[in-house]
């Protein structure tokens, strides 16, 4: 007979395995670099990219930048050039750190679907039931700008977990809301959005988001809005950790994401990219404005931003994406299932987003038919996004592509690198 200590042993390492992603039957390589015309890529359209962002750089368009391509697995394109800090003469390199800002999105979705793979929640879960400061939700209906006071009317419904991951929640932004009312409520509020520094914790935000009003009812506009933030909490809540450590633990370490984090270790912080603007045609570090620019290498370290806080290299991003084109899978462990995959990838808001051009499924925006029409934007179904400080990606499923675009500029630059990278890409296959 088993002693109870062994017994309890056999308990503690069982519920442990039961938190971990799962192997898989399916075992698709890791992401490593390959001759282009070994995936039907030609090397030769390939170079009219070299051209361009070299271009791009010497026009001043962009202080430096890392571009990487990949193709059924295989990295067939990953280059850096210019600067990464132009005042300081330090170049760009292609393992380099970038904020990721808004492409952290799509991670903290992924750890969502985790969880409801888990069978933990609904998607169409009220999310007061979990975070109960969400009840009774109201949306705004008069405002004073005078005094910035305002009255509110109840919401039609509660607001759900699918609200928050397609932005259909009525939440807004603090400082990018396109809407000034609701940014001043928010700032009135200090309901921080992004990059801090000081000792504040997601659920400290979360708690005051829930006090605020609404845009709109729920479910019945697309608001871009922190309703990623809220959902890191509702993960710390639900898997009873830390949202750094789950995403460590359940995404970051099974795919080999060594160089994605919230606050960058010790031994990576000289890889992270300065924020640059122009200045009289010159590029130089971009000072503190409503976020401190030194962000994620200095502070608290005590904000997990799950709406825009991560950084991460063009490799590790790939990486992300590439479990997603292989359904679920990579290296043999098991994120998602294809058929997870599948529902995320659906058009979850009706006619709310991007006409007919674009649908929005759970943290992802999706080509249509239409948006293919449109040429050099991918396939249908290619699904995309961005970040705050530009930079930008976008997976083919048709076709087995990603491309990822890694820059660090704010205000007025006259970039063209994103139009012309995608559809230069796509132009390269080759097959």
């Amino acid at each position: 007979m088993k002693s109870l200590s062994s017994l309890s042993l056999l308990f503690v390492a069982a519920a442990l395995s039961l938190q971990a992603q799962t192997p898989s039957v399916k075992k698709s390589p890791l992401l490593t670099a390959a001759p282009p015309s070994t995936v039907g890529v030609s090397s030769e359209r390939l170079a009219r990219i070299d051209a361009m962002l070299q271009e791009s750089v010497a026009e001043g368009q962009i202080p430096g930048v890392v571009a990487l391509v990949a193709r059924n697995g295989k990295i067939v394109y990953h280059k850096a050039y210019g600067n990464a800090d132009t005042e300081a003469g330090r170049k760009q390199q292609t393992d380099d750190i970038f904020r990721i800002a808004s492409q952290t999105k799509a991670i903290t979705a992924t750890a969502v679907m985790i969880l409801w793979e888990e069978g933990k929640f609904q998607l169409d879960d009220p999310i007061s039931k979990y975070i109960p400061e969400f009840k009774n939700p109201q949306v705004l209906q008069s405002f004073r700008y005078d005094d910035t006071s305002y009255t509110t009317r109840p919401a039609n419904k509660e607001i759900t977990i699918r609200h928050l991951l397609t932005h259909t929640s009525g939440l807004g932004y603090s400082m990018i809301d396109g809407d000034e009312r609701m940014k001043m409520i928010y700032q009135k509020a200090d309901a921080t959005d992004i990059f801090v520094t000081e000792e504040v914790r997601i659920g400290d935000l979360v708690k005051k988001l829930a006090k605020l009003p609404l845009h709109h009812d729920p479910g019945e506009r697309y608001t871009y809005s922190l309703g990623l933030d809220v959902l890191g909490y509702l993960i710390e809540i639900v898997s009873g950790m830390p949202f750094d450590r789950f995403l460590r633990e359940r995404l970051f370490d099974p795919l080999g994401m060594d160089d994605t984090w919230f606050y960058l270790p010790d031994g990576k912080a000289d890889r992270l990219v300065t924020v640059q603007q122009k200045v009289d045609g010159q590029w130089q570090k971009l000072p503190y404005t409503f976020y401190d620019p030194d962000y994620p290498i200095k502070g608290a370290r005590t904000f997990f931003a799950g709406g825009a806080g991560l950084s991460s290299t063009a490799k590790d991003y790939a990486t992300f994406l590439q479990m997603y084109l292989n359904g679920g899978e990579l290296n043999g462990v098991r994120i998602l299932s294809r058929t997870t995959i599948a529902t995320i990838m659906a058009n979850q808001t009706g006619n709310l987003f991007g006409g007919e051009a674009e649908d929005y499924g759970l943290a992802f925006g999706m080509l249509t038919a239409r948006g293919v029409a449109k040429g050099g934007l991918g396939g249908e179904g290619t699904f995309v996004w961005g970040g705050y400080f530009n930079t930008q990606y976008f997976a083919d499923p048709s076709e087995g592509v990603i491309g990822i675009l890694m820059k660090q500029t704010q205000g007025p630059t006259n970039d063209q690198t994103s139009w012309k990278f995608r559809q230069m890409v796509g132009a390269s296959i080759d097959d």
